[in-house]
């Protein structure tokens, strides 16, 4: 583990089927372990959502270690024995497949990138409460974890210019889907139906134009910051750091605004009232999350559970395979920018 010391505080007993302990010493990340072989996640976690939602209100994530979690199904239904209904993936921002009934394998950029950190689908107007990992495949090579950071940490660190500009403003996130940009209109909302993807646009307040024979240009307006629907904390929650221009490559970004110019970018970020967010704020707000981030290598069958509110995740560059399966749960539908 990388990031700021252990606290080897242990909290089972001899005769407890788990142990539990904090990694790190802002109460962050609770570990609970399987203290006994053979261990069902699914069966032990059963009734448990009450406990489950305490500690990630205190601790913003939780991993389970040692319990058996031996393929796609065994972890869907430790998922749903916290949540019933777990979500599908619609306004997708990355190409994913789904391997179970909702469970979907991660992001699938190339193993050679960083992915920052964020909050999942903080660029939409709805998004997941609740994510949840496992590990099917450490990656055989080198890295592949996939960090976290506390947003309890995180948001009191935005320099105060910077948050009020946000606050007044909120972001504005321009996406153009295609066959030969970023993702296809169809994989990005999962049909091939033009209608339905207006129906969409329209309930979620997204501005929408049909270019050529199959583009898709969207505009949206929405929050910086949101509120945790049971802690009632307000932290940072915005995609800007992720879908700004300065985060591509130097040299791709400019190959795409020689060919496509600034409004033809895959995906770009703005403040809401329109106007250019400057490179040195979002590189700021990317190399605070890095910074402050915790990693915990993966090792085969475990499952994290994050509060999608009060923790942030990302991914480290890996060699060798790795499979890192996910599901979404608690759908929170935020009513103020609709």
């Amino acid at each position: 583990m990388s990031g700021p010391g252990p606290r080897r505080r242990a909290t089972g007993t001899v005769s407890s089927p788990v142990t539990r302990r904090v990694l790190v010493d802002e109460e962050f990340v609770l570990l609970v372990e399987a203290a006994v072989p053979d261990l069902d996640l699914a069966g032990w976690l059963a009734g448990r959502r009450d406990e489950l939602m305490a500690d990630l209100d205190r601790h913003g994530a939780v991993f389970f270690r040692g319990f058996e979690v031996r393929t796609p199904d065994d972890f869907s239904q430790a998922a749903r024995a916290v949540s019933p209904d777990l979500l599908g993936y619609l306004e997708r921002a990355a190409p994913r497949h789904e391997v179970a009934d909702r469970v979907f394998t991660s992001t699938e950029f190339n193993a050679e990138q960083w992915i920052p950190l964020h909050h999942e689908m903080s660029y939409s107007h709805n998004w997941p409460t609740h994510l949840y990992f496992w590990c099917a495949q450490p990656a055989t090579g080198s890295g592949g974890a996939t960090p976290l950071a506390s947003e309890r940490v995180i948001t009191p660190l935005i320099p105060a210019d910077v948050r009020e500009r946000f606050l007044r403003a909120g972001v504005s996130y321009v996406r153009n889907y295609g066959p030969h940009l970023d993702l296809p209109w169809q994989e990005a909302f999962q049909t091939t139906d033009r209608a339905e993807v207006e129906a969409y646009c329209a309930a979620s307040a997204t501005e929408f134009t049909w270019l050529g024979g199959d583009g898709l240009r969207t505009r949206a307006r929405r929050q910086a910051v949101a509120t945790h629907p049971r802690t009632g904390e307000t932290v940072w929650f915005n995609h800007a750091h992720l879908f700004h221009v300065s985060n591509m490559p130097t040299e791709v970004a400019g190959a795409l605004l020689r060919e496509y110019g600034p409004e033809g970018l895959p995906r770009n970020a703005y403040y809401g009232d329109g106007k250019p967010i400057p490179d040195e704020v979002v590189t700021g707000i990317r190399e605070l999350y890095r910074r402050h981030a915790v990693s915990v290598p993966w090792q085969r069958g475990d499952v994290l559970v994050v509060d999608n509110f009060l923790a942030t995740h990302g991914r480290e560059p890996f060699s060798g395979d790795r499979q890192i399966l996910v599901a979404m749960s608690d759908l929170y539908v935020n009513r103020s920018v609709l």
